[in-house]
């Protein structure tokens, strides 16, 4: 790297506080520290950041003279902080009770002061600012060809001549090569002339590509109880690929959705093997493969809900996942008044089914429900396999069947189902249970026979998208839009069974209505539900303080019995909420009312439970 005689690199690093003078030479002797405002928060942030002063006053008393050693190496501390903001002319002015601290004789008149804390000043005269006069790329090799590292982006002529900056364009220059399959890609050398008289400085970024290389097979390191050939085949998509460093994360997640894996770490080898191909290692740590874990949640007049699940991450030495769980809950909107339901099931997930990159989901269950629209006491099994097209983008194709007996209105009814559910789910968001940007959607289809009392077929469709903007840019004021569709295609409501039909209201839908309050109702009054479903939400978060955070809302929603969606009969509701964060996601209490009162409904409603409502 070539610099202009008297003049530090800018990107040089940031000398790394030496260990203070002992303070056992002379008595501790306190300081307050004062840092004048420069007019430029970086340069501010830059001194502080720097400061051997101020970042050991407390932690590390001294002696006064180490507090003079102190400032005499803060003098270099902050020409470093200048020069990284661009101020190539900029002088340090530090003070110790008024003096410089290279004054001779200082350590001992502050030895001498009485008590009081010695008054240091951080203080700089910054002078102008230096500014880019031409940002340019030239080969370490000769007549190599660098054209695929584009352009130097970031430093156009007159912005000005901060290190960051220098060392973003080149991060960036070095990123562009990798993502374009160059692993050994590189920035060597760079020349950085400073022009004092017209206060502008020249950058060269010397480039190598190195040559374009393939992944070789990855290997994997660390792992003792999951079958090594489950890993070569989840590992091994990455054999022959362009070098990206985006597709060698992807592969890193795969092994880590796996399961059985706490952490996985990509390693890359320093060359290339004599293929021409570039080695790769990931190394796992595995976590428990056994897990118990308890649920809770509360909705007005629902009730609680309580639920117990215990898992196995490694069944067969695979990562099958087995799930066991149950779940009890309370409600006071039953039918014939306050009743309680349950639902006991497992669920077992084969990754790479078959030896193939889908993943085998089989699912059983038993369950007693008992609502204020119907009561259901039914037998539910599902096989169905997953496919995942990129790490956004999930499709789903499976077979379910079922067999029970609903009763709604004195009415009872035995039926059978069968089903060929299909999904696909897109997830573009940064966080599952507590989105700060990004959208989500999810479709499913299901073709249906239902059999028993009254034979028919028919198509339910349900699909939800919802969108969120990070408005003040560091997650603390965050917007959320929802929207929920649903449709029921070939048959009437009266010949579908009635927990298929479509209802709203409740916390995972209008928040201020109770639990399948909203669409239509039977001459008793209690929920019928209506195969027409259309429902959306608009909420904003805002964090307060640390993990706690409050929120504002607008749910609606509305429910017929037509063909088409139909907003004569939209219930509208709204509240506030409060938030507490956690590392499995935000804790949730959310207060609503309805808007558009209903008949037999609360005037408000209290939801709890752990996640966003969406």
């Amino acid at each position: 790297m070539a610099v202009a005689p008297g003049q530090t690199d800018p990107d040089a690093p940031r000398p790394a506080a030496e260990a203070p003078p002992d303070a056992a030479e002379g008595p501790v002797r306190p300081y307050a520290v004062t840092t004048p405002g420069t007019g430029d928060g970086a340069l501010d942030r830059a001194i502080d950041g720097v400061s051997v002063l101020r970042r050991l006053r407390e932690s590390v008393p001294t002696s006064a003279e180490g507090l003079v050693a102190r400032a005499l190496q803060d003098q270099n501390n902050l020409r470093t902080a200048l020069r990284s903001e661009g101020y190539y002319g900029g002088t340090p002015r530090i003070t110790l009770a008024g003096e410089p601290p290279d004054a001779p004789g200082l350590a001992l008149r502050l030895a001498a002061r009485g008590e009081e804390p010695v008054p240091v000043v951080l203080g700089v005269e910054a002078g102008p600012q230096y500014r880019i006069s031409s940002a340019t790329l030239r080969p370490a090799a000769p007549e190599a060809d660098i054209r695929p590292a584009g352009q130097v982006t970031g430093l156009d002529a007159g912005d000005p001549a901060r290190a960051a900056a220098v060392n973003a364009a080149q991060e960036t220059l070095i990123t562009r090569l990798r993502e374009s399959g160059y692993p050994v890609a590189g920035v060597p050398r760079r020349e950085i002339t400073v022009d004092h008289d017209r206060r502008t400085m020249e950058v060269v970024f010397n480039v190598a590509t190195g040559p374009r290389a393939n992944f070789a097979r990855p290997t994997v390191e660390g792992s003792e109880n999951v079958d090594p050939r489950l890993l070569s085949n989840v590992a091994g998509a990455l054999e022959g690929e362009r070098y990206d460093p985006r597709e060698l994360d992807r592969v890193r997640r795969d092994v880590l959705a796996l399961g059985v894996f706490g952490t996985v770490r990509a390693r890359t080898a320093e060359r290339l093997d004599p293929e021409g191909r570039l080695p790769v290692t990931f190394l796992v740590a595995e976590r428990p493969f056994r897990a118990l874990g308890v649920t809770a949640a509360y909705e007005t007049r629902l009730g609680p809900t309580a639920r117990v699940y215990w898992e196995h991450r490694n069944l067969f030495g695979a990562a099958e996942r087995l799930r066991l769980e149950a779940e009890l809950s309370r409600t006071e909107q039953a039918r014939r008044g306050a009743d309680f339901g349950y639902r006991v099931g497992a669920n077992l997930r084969q990754p790479w089914f078959a030896g193939i990159n889908l993943t085998a989901v089989y699912d059983v269950a038993v369950l007693r429900e008992r609502l204020l629209a119907y009561d259901r006491d039914a037998v539910t099994a599902s096989f169905s396999l997953e496919r995942k097209i990129n790490p956004r983008v999930t499709v789903t194709a499976g077979l379910a069947g079922e067999f029970g007996r609903t009763e709604e209105l004195d009415q009872a009814n035995d039926y059978q189902l069968l089903s060929v559910p299909l999904g696909i789910r897109y997830d573009g968001t940064d966080n599952l249970l507590d989105p700060t940007r990004g959208y989500r959607a999810n479709l499913l289809v299901s073709p249906t026979v239902a059999l028993g009392g009254a034979t028919a077929t028919f198509l339910r469709l349900r699909a939800s998208g919802s969108t969120y903007f990070d408005l003040s840019g560091d997650k603390g004021t965050v917007l959320g839009l929802r929207l929920g569709i649903g449709q029921l295609f070939g048959a009437e409501s009266r010949e579908v069974p009635p927990h298929l039909r479509y209802y709203a209201g409740g916390g995972g839908s209008v928040r201020g209505y109770e639990f399948q309050r909203i669409g239509p109702r039977r001459r008793d009054g209690t929920p019928r539900g209506g195969v027409s479903l259309v429902e959306g939400s608009v909420e904003l978060r805002q964090r307060i303080s640390g993990p706690y955070g409050v929120a504002v809302f607008v749910d609606a929603g509305t429910v017929t019995d037509s063909d088409f969606p139909s907003f004569d009969n939209m219930r509208v509701g709204a509240g506030v909420g409060f938030r507490y964060a956690t590392a499995i996601g935000p804790i949730r209490a959310d207060v609503a009312v309805p808007l558009v009162r209903e008949r037999g409904n609360n005037s408000f409603g209290l939801y709890i439970g752990i996640g966003q409502a969406f």
